[in-house]
């Protein structure tokens, strides 16, 4: 939904209530004029590429008010993270007095987000009660909170060098490690965005910094495994079971721990068609875990499995990732080469394909490789799905597509 807390602009520099008086009739203005203006005026208030959305939330929300000022304002509000114009307003007005604890709490966090604990160190000195201060955005984040880079503003969301320092000084300030922010509905802790952030997991620090935090107190939250691997974040996911986190049936198929996996199959009675078996296999499909999802075959899950939302099977995924030794072991247990997926109707060799030659991801060697595969185990092919020149000059696949065309 357009827009929330975390999808929000920067406030311009040197603002101040007056300017966004302005653009608040600006934007009335725009909307009653037309779309181009309305446009137009997002454009040159946000930039392009955030425009779009923005114009068309205002388009639909001045549409259906009879205060067209007022809604104007509670959308500008919203589009950069506060609850209310009022919110926005007391925030603007603080943030204009040098030394308020608003503007020390901004250029705290910019610290933090930058990586500069040296002015973080000389407002902490200066203001020891800032370190139990909350953001005035409608996440109500703590400054500790801005270290893991999720779930406060976008352009916020950054790991610098030194975030471990950055980490210690505010806990050893007397942060709270257990403080819950009003992230993605309420309740969020520090641990918890860490683990399930991109942004330490990407500057190899998230074990580090999550380790810091347990050592300060925080305790493992409940299903810390699982919202790590449903987040794209397998090794905190992993270490959170290692220090004892709570592995569910999925969980251990997503880390890879067969023992575990064997162990619920197990003790649970669990029919071989189980709706959590099928996510099970699911998730140990995205994280490439062989050894796993040969125990739920052997379990009697059928390799033709399809994921309940979106109609994929385990060899679509192995495709996606340029999995060739899941891709065999699959083909092995009877995958079949040319079912559809349920979104977009396309088999496993199209999966290859688009992750290779449209999403362009690197190296291509191993997508090429199980395209080659598929193609050798009789997958066929439209002309519309190989209609790219990379492929035409490719002397070993073109006669394999031609040939997977002919025979198609």
């Amino acid at each position: 939904m357009y827009p929330n807390p975390q999808d929000v602009l920067p406030l311009p520099a040197g603002a101040d209530v007056a300017m966004f008086e302005r653009d608040a009739a600006a934007l009335v203005l725009a909307a009653r004029t037309g779309d181009e203006e309305l446009a137009a005026w997002t454009t040159s208030r946000v930039g392009a590429g955030r425009d779009v959305r923005l114009a068309a939330y205002a388009k639909a929300r001045l549409a259906e008010s009879n205060d067209a000022l007022a809604q104007s304002q509670a959308i500008l509000a919203l589009a950069h993270g506060f609850a209310d114009w009022e919110a926005l307003t007391a925030h603007l007005d603080a943030l204009g007095l040098d030394g308020s604890p608003v503007a020390d709490f901004e250029r705290a966090a910019d610290a933090i987000v930058s990586g500069d604990l040296a002015t973080l160190d000389a407002l902490l000195a200066r203001t020891p009660a800032l370190v139990h201060q909350r953001s005035t955005r409608v996440h109500r984040a703590t400054l500790l909170h801005y270290v893991a880079a999720n779930g406060v503003e976008n352009y916020r969301q950054r790991t610098p060098p030194g975030i471990l320092a950055i980490a210690e000084r505010l806990l050893d300030a007397g942060a709270d490690v257990n403080a819950e922010g009003e992230m993605y509905g309420g309740g969020a802790k520090v641990l918890g965005l860490t683990v399930t952030s991109a942004h330490p997991r990407g500057a190899g620090v998230q074990l580090q910094l999550a380790d810091l935090l347990m050592a300060r107190g925080a305790p493992l939250e409940p299903r810390i495994v699982h919202s790590a691997l449903m987040n794209g974040c397998p090794e905190a996911a992993a270490h959170m079971a290692a220090k004892g986190g709570e592995v569910g049936l999925q969980d251990a198929a997503g880390i890879g721990r067969v023992d575990l996996l064997r162990a619920h199959l197990a003790a649970g009675n669990i029919a071989a068609d189980d709706k959590e078996i099928v996510h099970a296999l699911f998730m140990a499909s995205w994280y490439g875990r062989h050894a796993a999802i040969a125990a739920l075959l052997d379990h009697g899950l059928a390799v033709d499995t399809r994921h309940p939302t979106d109609g994929e099977s385990a060899l679509h995924i192995a495709a996606h990732r340029g999995d060739e030794a899941l891709v065999d072991l699959l083909l092995a247990r009877g995958a079949p080469i040319d079912s559809a997926d349920g979104r977009y109707g396309t088999p496993p060799v199209v999966w290859a394909l688009h992750a290779w030659l449209v999403e362009n991801r690197t190296p291509g060697e191993p997508y090429r490789a199980v395209v080659l595969r598929l193609l050798e185990a009789g997958a066929t092919v439209t002309r519309e799905w190989i209609d790219d020149d990379r492929l035409r000059g490719d002397a070993e696949l073109w006669p394999l597509f031609q040939r997977a065309l002919r025979e198609g």
